[in-house]
């Protein structure tokens, strides 16, 4: 029974290991998107957790094989914090990022973004000056643009208002259509203001202008890391699920370990209580 409990949350833990690796290639993943690295603000408490879950399933694994009581109570105190602080993680991502969804352009084949429209605490993300000075250059250094536009570089309008822009395409190369700005290509347009959007007073034809400074395109980032997180929310559920069924058979392991101990000193103290004396003489 021991054996069999403790070979189980090793084969789990191994699995958990295993699991560890697309978790913390995911952080990573959304660290080197084109606009992942410009907001450092929910890839790193992945990257954080993966190498944690990683570092305990190791410790899991050795501490339940060879049967290390200590280790595995070591573990199992950890591994409660980590589990504590993953469905944190996980709750804490989904309410922050459960709003922003996009408005489908009529005609079109994409949608705009409104920086209103997404949670307070995101919009607290690129609302402050400085912040947002380094997201721009960073979107910008990207070159979204500039590939949007040798992509559709020999497209007229009607070919272009069909294209599925990114959140990004769609907020920072081009102004919202609500300007009545006459298309040109992707990243030049013409035509009087017909609207006081702030966003359509902000554009410019400049090629290190454009929308940058635009909501729309702040909200485009944001609108890019939220798809982005949501892609990997089926792993963290799936990862939280067997780290909660690792962490209660490793606790039947930890029970058995400690009951297998006590067995063994209660022999040891019953073969001593019975050697004859004259055996130590």
């Amino acid at each position: 029974m021991f054996r069999a409990t403790n070979s189980i949350v090793g084969l789990l833990n191994f699995v958990t290991f295993l699991l560890s690796i697309p978790i913390l290639g995911g952080g990573i993943w959304l660290a080197t998107r084109n606009s992942g690295d410009c907001l450092r603000f929910l890839q790193w408490p992945i990257i954080a957790i993966g190498s944690a879950i990683m570092l305990l399933s190791l410790a899991g694994f050795v501490g339940a094989c060879f049967r290390v009581t200590s280790l595995l109570w070591l573990y199992l105190f950890f591994m409660l914090l980590l589990i504590l602080a993953y469905l944190g993680c996980i709750i804490f991502a989904f309410a922050v990022t459960g709003k922003g969804e996009g408005h489908p352009v009529i005609n079109t084949g994409f949608s705009e973004y409104k920086l209103e429209d997404f949670s307070q605490w995101m919009q607290d993300r690129v609302r402050d000056s400085g912040s947002w000075h380094n997201i721009r250059s960073c979107v910008r250094d990207a070159k979204v643009c500039k590939k949007l536009g040798e992509k559709t570089m020999y497209m007229g309008a009607a070919g272009f208002y069909q294209q599925h822009l990114n959140p990004i395409q769609s907020g920072c190369c081009k102004p919202p259509t609500s300007c009545g700005y006459s298309y040109v290509n992707a990243t030049f347009w013409t035509g009087t203001l017909t609207n006081i959007d702030p966003d359509c007073t902000q554009w410019s034809n400049g090629q290190d202008q454009l929308c940058y400074d635009c909501g729309s395109c702040k909200a485009g980032v944001l609108a890019d890391m939220k798809r982005n997180w949501h892609k990997l929310s089926v792993l963290n559920i799936v990862v939280f699920i067997l780290l909660v069924v690792v962490y209660v058979i490793g606790c039947g392991a930890f029970r058995n370990n400690l009951r297998r101990d006590n067995n063994e000193s209660y022999g040891e103290a019953r073969m001593t209580k019975a050697r004859p004396s004259w055996l130590d003489k």
